[in-house]
């Protein structure tokens, strides 16, 4: 999400240059964040394998959908897209960590029993909708994907390691389809991707250093704040 923001507020690409860029830098992050969950066993998990696989086949479809779309959008009209994405991420992650909260207490108490993986059909329509909007403003989908997973009851270890699964393959295949269109600004990809993936390493010492709660509020107030200034400048 971050990568897309920055390169549509500051670098003046088109559209599907923003899009493509982005994600092609998406790659090795999910590539890295995947292993990272399979060495800790999340993806061994036989339900975990299962909605990751399904959020996997629906992005092979809907990933393609995406980058259609955002070949038909004005720059004005992709900058209203990536605002309303953008803002619609923070809800999510606003109503995550209220549900998270609440949940984790009535599960330590005993009020509810933690739940479980949700139904193949509704997996896939998540993922539609995740690889959907992906592929049009050029991110992964971890930051839609889990907060819509946990809102369906999945663990959250396990809903980032199905996303994380899920990523790689908008990723992959929004760059090929965006690397066609010869949309993909390689220098610079590298230049924002190699920092990225480093974060994916070290970003954990940050979270550590810092409580998780006033991390999350502050990327939720950033995110409500950048929804108006990228459609105001779109």
């Amino acid at each position: 999400m971050l990568p897309t923001i920055g390169l549509f507020a500051l670098t003046g690409l088109s559209a599907p240059a923003v899009a493509g860029t982005a994600l092609v830098t998406h790659v090795a992050t999910g590539i890295a964040g995947t292993a990272a969950f399979a060495r800790s066993g999340q993806l061994r998990q036989a339900h975990t394998r299962r909605t990751a696989l399904t959020l996997a086949g629906a992005a092979v479809i809907g990933t393609p959908v995406g980058v259609l779309v955002n070949a038909q959008l004005s720059q004005r009209a992709f900058g209203y897209v990536l605002a309303a994405v953008v803002a619609v991420v923070a809800l999510l992650l606003w109503y995550r960590e209220r549900r998270g909260a609440g949940r984790e207490t009535a599960v330590v108490t005993g009020a509810v029993a933690p739940r479980r993986h949700p139904d193949p059909v509704t997996v896939a329509g998540i993922g539609a909708a995740v690889s959907v909007t992906g592929g049009i403003v050029g991110i992964g989908g971890p930051m839609l994907a889990v907060p819509l997973l946990i809102a369906c009851g999945v663990p959250v270890l396990e809903s980032l390691a199905a996303a994380q699964a899920q990523s790689i393959v908008i990723a992959a295949i929004g760059s090929v389809g965006y690397a066609a269109q010869g949309a993909i600004d390689w220098p610079l990809a590298l230049l924002v991707g190699v920092p990225e993936l480093a974060g994916v390493f070290l970003g954990w010492r940050i979270a550590h250093a810092i409580p998780t709660r006033t991390l999350k509020r502050a990327l939720i107030v950033a995110l409500l704040a950048l929804a108006p200034y990228l459609a105001f400048t779109a």
